[in-house]
């Protein structure tokens, strides 16, 4: 099997034996009804409205659509037009806590067959929690047959331990996650995929399956992006995912470790999608921690709780330096998709010369595209050039970028190209 092309990097998990810590209640929250992809919810409530921790607030009657539930108990101050990091507008639900965090009556979900597994997941809320946001319901009810599910806990950015923690801090919630997936879609083998330098999850894992050779522990090179969805299914199956496929044409499953152990806990519980385990990090972060909080919560509070210094802040990343997304201010909220916010001083943007020609950024690339030629076609704005040198095969992990001596932004530059090309009816 030929390796991909990938590159080292400085892991930097200060956080990784810094167990998560359940942050407060806050005293307001803002809860967008766009935090999945696919089209946004409707809010359920309106201004004025009493509210329970786990009420349904937002939902659509989209196919491509996940359920958004209040995270705290209190009073609806207003629902507003709010601008999302990719700067689309959607509705977001405002609350004032009242600090009791009344719960609503859970009801455990009856889950018999593929059927009431698949409408249980969706109400509960979940999408990928891995960072991309598809709605679980609908991976988990792929048209081809499934031969192998393969739980993605690489979690290979710089930084981001939040998987890590959970791994090590519920493990029986990602076996349990494991196991109902492989009994409702009739799934007979699983690979829980673990990056090297985690030794003491493969430890674990190993220990806990020794009685269950249908689940395989297996171990990947510490390198970046193992976590990528087609580099990783290349690296545990040797499959190819091909331009147009999705996982499901290659009969795998890609399911990202701690939505697999939400899927569980919700099972056993019937509590919706309301926390996430976050990681805060960065040089202007005083005390790096792994927080679980309330989505909807503040990122200015989780900068406060970490002893940021956030008048020095001149790059907040939400996610990973490699893929993550920058933030225009600290008003920002906690998403489902949130694993990671860094807080960066003394930032310098590197300056930009002329390409050199030295093939650094293909050598990089795992799926061998050729970002400097990619670059020139989006200069040109020449579409045919970008779609014969497959534009829409790039999954933007920045490896090109980090590798160019010319500090050309060559990701990014993919990224505006994609915009180019005209959409498939």
């Amino acid at each position: 099997m030929r390796k991909l092309n990938s590159i080292k990097l400085n892991h930097k998990k200060n956080t990784a034996e810094y167990e998560a810590v359940r942050f407060r209640t806050p005293e307001y929250v803002k809860i967008p009804m766009s935090m999945h992809m696919g089209a946004p919810c409707t809010p359920t409530v309106k201004k004025g409205d009493h509210v329970l921790v786990g009420q349904k607030i937002g939902d659509s009657d989209a196919f491509f659509s996940a359920p958004i539930h209040s995270s705290v108990s209190g009073t609806v101050r207003d629902i507003i037009d709010y601008r999302l990091m990719n700067g689309t507008v959607c509705k977001a639900v405002e609350i004032d806590t009242d600090g009791k965090q009344e719960e609503i009556q859970y009801t455990i979900p009856q889950v018999t067959d593929k059927e009431s597994f698949i409408k249980a997941v969706r109400e509960s809320g979940v999408c990928g929690l891995g960072g991309a946001g598809f709605p679980t319901h609908i991976k988990l009810n792929p048209k081809n047959e499934i031969d192998t599910l393969i739980i993605n806990a690489a979690e290979c950015e710089p930084y981001i331990t939040s998987d890590y923690r959970q791994m090590l801090e519920r493990p029986e919630n990602v076996l349990g996650g494991i196991r109902l997936i492989m009994k409702y879609l009739s799934i007979p083998k699983t690979i829980l995929a673990i990056e090297g330098n985690k030794p003491h999850a493969i430890e674990e894992f190993i220990k806990l399956t020794e009685n269950e050779p249908e689940i395989q522990i297996f171990k990947l090179p510490s390198t970046y992006p193992q976590g990528a969805e087609k580099v990783l299914i290349h690296s545990t199956t040797g499959r190819v995912v091909m331009e147009g496929e999705l996982p499901s044409d290659q009969k795998v499953i890609v399911m990202n470790v701690s939505t697999t152990a939400f899927i569980y806990k919700y099972i056993q519980t019937g509590i919706p999608l309301l926390r996430r385990r976050i990681t805060i990090e960065g040089n202007a972060v005083g005390k790096p921690m792994n927080v679980i909080a309330p989505i909807g919560t503040m990122i200015t509070e989780l900068l406060r709780e970490a002893q940021t210094d956030t008048e020095a802040i001149e790059k907040l990343i939400a996610g990973g330096p490699m893929m993550g997304s920058c933030l225009i201010n600290l008003d920002t909220p906690v998403t489902k998709t949130s694993n990671s916010f860094l807080a960066i001083k003394d930032y310098k943007e590197p300056e930009k010369s002329a390409c050199i020609r030295c093939g650094r950024c293909i050598r990089a690339c795992p799926l061998n595209l050729m970002p400097t030629e990619l670059e020139k076609a989006y200069i040109k704005k020449n579409i045919s050039a970008l779609e014969s040198l497959k534009v829409m095969l790039c999954m933007n992990c920045g490896s090109c970028t980090y590798v160019c001596p010319a500090n050309r932004r060559l990701a990014e530059t993919n990224q505006l190209a994609k915009a180019l090309i005209p959409k498939k009816k």
